[in-house]
């Protein structure tokens, strides 16, 4: 497998259909417009953003694979850098979160958000993952980023069954110049049980890869989470400062200045 950047339209267009599939037909998210007709998933970002793809190489690929000018097309993810962001309206977690608060109280950084994680079923695995946090850093480092958020999602939207989960990650609250709040008008409470009653294994089996990813970084979580009808999902704010990042992944993934 190898991970770059997606090249041209057309390549933007296999991770949008690539979303469609997971999102969509896999997920049970809720077409807009005519993205059912379309078999894709966009929005006006999209043509804004980077999109790393993860590619599986070979000459024997499965019938139906998206493919590529050099494989098939397994897993992407949405590049947002701060200054692109603000030249067009700001970012998409703006819509659930008061992220404009936070990047305003850090005007010093450069913030970089991250969206439409998307990995298909069989390989949403560890070290697919790795792969894409490698992909990642290296667009940090690339960039001099500093911060790195964006949603992250709990499939379903009934609080009650993630009710582990949920009030596990309220336990990885953002300290108060790192805080987010979900905007009140699509807040939902993350302190679902008692402290105590929490089984924090059962939560974390529970937990997507992908968040469990950024637990093991050192992420913040922000404060409230929230129910996205149209992807079928609970989705919560991580937050994570490249000063966070625990100094030991460095070894794998390279420092910050590196």
């Amino acid at each position: 497998m190898l991970l770059r950047l997606a090249e041209g339209p057309r390549e933007v267009a296999a991770c949008q259909r690539l979303r469609y599939q997971v999102f969509y037909e896999e997920l049970g998210a809720t077409p807009v417009g005519d993205m059912g007709e379309r078999g894709m998933d966009g929005d006006r970002f999209d043509d804004i953003c980077d999109h790393l793809v993860v590619v599986r190489r070979g000459s024997e690929l499965d019938a139906g694979s998206i493919r590529l000018a050099d494989g098939a097309l397994i897993g992407t993810y949405r590049l947002l850098r701060q200054d692109v962001a603000e030249a067009h309206g700001g970012f998409y977690t703006q819509g659930e979160f008061d992220v404009a608060s936070l990047v305003a109280a850090h005007r010093q950084l450069r913030f970089l958000e991250l969206g439409r994680s998307c990995v298909l079923k069989s390989f949403r695995t560890r070290p697919v993952v790795e792969l894409l946090w490698q992909g990642i850093w290296n667009y940090v480092r690339a960039h001099d980023m500093h911060v790195m958020l964006g949603c992250a999602s709990l499939e379903g939207i009934d609080p009650v069954e993630h009710a582990q989960s949920l009030s596990f990650l309220a336990e990885a609250a953002a300290p108060p110049e790192w805080s987010v709040h979900a905007l009140p008008d699509h807040r939902i409470e993350m302190q679902r049980i008692p402290r105590q009653q929490i089984d924090p294994k059962q939560a974390l089996k529970q937990l997507p890869p992908l968040i469990k990813g950024y637990l093991r970084l050192g992420c913040y979580i922000g404060d409230g989470a929230v129910i996205d009808r149209q992807f079928n999902t609970i989705d919560v704010l991580i937050i994570l400062p490249v000063s966070a990042i625990n100094p030991r992944y460095f070894a794998h993934f390279g420092s910050p200045s590196g």
